[in-house]
């Protein structure tokens, strides 16, 4: 009697326990046909992320009690047309760009969380990216991804940093939200390069009703010239549609840029959702080079799981900028275009 007391009660524990306890595997799986004109070649290609970007993670979490939680996320990228996997960099810096197989380039961390907000450890956004996603209505992938990410000069901590401490605050004064984050090069002091690899960003955003905005800042050191991230974004939901912009200026050593994205979503029926969008981007390169980018798709939901969507973008060019749309070549200061048709499923 005493052991079938016993049993039952390490059961209940151990019930109790991993009530507590709870791990996600989560992703996406993009697939799209995609074509690119420009005045030198054209490229068709199965294309991959033209709606969203393809990943495959898993997320953990695990309740300390008294308010207070752990928890971990790793997230990879991959290629859905051809099954190969991201890559990441390990040091920040050029020359720790890692690729080949499934490595976690998108997210690896630790988190520990309470009342006072939450710490993660490990690889992460740096906190100025993430105005990107309030900003861009096309979601910064695909043919009509906004021009002043994807042609962003600031190198390999644009969106990531690895070896990185970020701290996300709990919502303040009615939705206001710091966060911040410090991450390291790790390379041996005493050479000139010791710093190259550091850095640091801020974000404050603030969320109320209809209305986002968020201002960020980042700065990762370099010996050949600091890249230094500024960007400013907001986005207002009108109900059926919602007005989404950003205004970003970059620095790269001596090279200099600015851009901006503006556009909306709009509801179509229950189950449409159409997205446009204009990009720039410029820099104070020889011949001043620019790019402005029209961009419109339609995206038409079976479910809140799968999606099929289409894009249509034009870039045009000056200064002797020479951006083609979805792997095509054009020549200095010619036109670009391109299209994407594809399915999204998320799991």
């Amino acid at each position: 009697m005493k052991k079938s007391i016993l049993l039952l009660s390490a059961f209940g524990a151990a019930c109790a326990a991993n009530a507590q306890t709870s791990v996600t595997l989560y992703g996406v799986i993009d697939v799209a046909v995609t074509r690119g004109n420009g005045s030198v070649s054209d490229r068709t290609m199965l294309g991959r992320g033209a709606l969203s970007p393809n990943r495959f993670g898993l997320r953990g979490n695990e309740d300390l009690g008294g308010g207070m939680s752990a928890g971990f996320a790793l997230e990879a990228g991959y290629n859905a047309d051809d099954g190969t996997g991201g890559s990441t960099n390990t040091n920040n810096q050029n020359s720790g760009v890692v690729s080949g197989g499934l490595v976690f380039s998108r997210a690896s961390y630790l988190r520990l969380g309470g009342a006072w907000g939450e710490v993660r450890a490990g690889r992460d956004y740096v906190p100025q990216y993430l105005n990107f996603g309030i900003g861009d209505p096309l979601g910064l992938v695909g043919a009509g991804a906004a021009l002043n990410y994807t042609n962003i000069i600031t190198g390999p901590t644009s969106a990531r940093a690895s070896n990185g401490l970020f701290y996300y605050s709990p919502s303040m004064l009615g939705g206001l939200v710091v966060n911040l984050a410090h991450y390291r090069g790790e390379n041996m002091t005493g050479i000139p390069t010791e710093d190259d690899g550091t850095g640091n960003g801020i974000r404050l955003s603030y969320q109320a009703g209809a209305f986002v905005g968020g201002v960020g800042w980042g700065q990762t050191h370099y010996a050949a010239g600091d890249a230094t991230q500024r960007n400013v974004a907001a986005s207002y939901d009108l109900g059926g549609v919602k007005l989404m912009g950003m205004l970003s200026r970059d620095r790269l050593g001596t090279l200099q840029s600015r851009g901006g994205v503006f556009g909306a979503h709009a509801k179509v029926g229950a189950a449409g959702l159409l997205r446009a969008a204009y990009s720039t981007h410029r820099t104070n390169a020889v011949g001043t080079p620019e790019s402005k980018k029209l961009a419109l798709s339609y995206v038409h939901s079976f479910s809140k799981r799968t999606a099929l969507y289409t894009t249509v973008a034009r870039v045009s060019n000056s200064g002797g900028a020479s951006v083609a749309l979805n792997g095509a070549r054009t020549g200095a200061n010619r036109i670009s275009t391109g299209w994407d048709v594809g399915m999204r499923h998320s799991f």
